[in-house]
């Protein structure tokens, strides 16, 4: 009598098949071919940066929040932040409008949160949706971050291909952090991988 189980998962007639999940690429294959790179895109990217997002409350009452790892924090009398921004993100005519934004440092658990600000993955009601948001007088603060600054801004220029922004810090909020975010050779990393 014939032998009638149901072939084992991904086999089918002795014919293997991918399991639910899997890859059709193993790269990017949109991405540009090596040899075509910016030899300084690529040396920025051998520089491990926080990924960070910035988020301001616009005058009419809605948000606009941007993914950004280019973010220098300094120190003194009053504290100071500059940032790399893309100008024509959602976020910076909210941020110039209110004058007032939040930056706060990412997570490893939120890559797909700096995915949907950076425009990288669709975000179906817009990158807010589906997570829980704080209030403050600087914007928006994703609830489960403990650590963000409140920022005036003071001034913006061109810079290079983006809009270098000069805030003052006005308010600093710290708490248990977890594993932080990078961005290191166009991807998104935790401390922890390996």
């Amino acid at each position: 009598m014939p032998d009638r189980r149901r072939p084992a998962a991904g086999r089918m007639g002795g014919v293997s098949h991918p399991e639910p999940g899997a890859q059709i690429h193993a790269s990017n294959p949109f991405a540009t071919p090596e040899h075509a790179r910016s030899p300084v895109r690529r040396v920025r990217g051998r520089l491990p940066a926080a990924v960070t997002l910035w988020t301001a409350a616009a005058p009419d009452g809605g948000r606009a929040g941007l993914t950004v790892s280019s973010t220098l924090v300094a120190d003194g009398e009053p504290a100071r932040l500059l940032g790399l921004i893309d100008e024509e993100s959602a976020f910076w005519p909210a941020a110039e409008r209110a004058g007032r934004f939040v930056v706060a440092p990412l997570r490893s658990a939120h890559r797909q949160l700096a995915d949907r600000f950076a425009g990288q993955l669709p975000a179906p009601g817009g990158p807010f949706a589906g997570s829980e948001w704080r209030h403050t007088p600087h914007g928006p603060v994703l609830a489960e971050l403990a650590s963000w600054v409140g920022c005036r801004l003071d001034a913006a220029r061109p810079f290079g291909w983006g809009l270098l922004v000069e805030a003052t810090i006005e308010r600093v909020e710290l708490g248990e952090d977890g594993d932080p975010l990078i961005h290191f050779r166009g991807r998104y990393r935790g401390l922890a991988d390996r």
